[in-house]
């Protein structure tokens, strides 16, 4: 069961974020827009103050297509 008091402390954290970022919920709105279907490739690319970098990406499936429509549904932008 979901904590309330979490929830309220997540959404504070979430606007603190994207007041920062202003950018990154655009960029969520885009890519729910651009009807993301199986079999396409998500690629995150991390490069750290030092210039170290880490990627990884994957290929969606039809459980993860499930896992998105949900996360759409529950989030409203859907």
């Amino acid at each position: 069961m979901m904590n309330p008091a979490k929830i309220f402390q997540m959404k504070a954290l979430w606007d603190r974020f994207t007041a920062n970022h202003p950018k990154f919920p655009k960029f969520l709105e885009a890519a729910a827009r651009s009807s993301i279907d199986e079999g396409t490739v998500l690629e995150v690319k991390i490069i750290k103050p030092n210039g170290d970098e880490i990627a990884s990406n994957l290929r969606l499936t039809a459980e993860d297509m499930e896992l998105f429509r949900e996360l759409r549904d529950f989030s409203g932008m859907g």
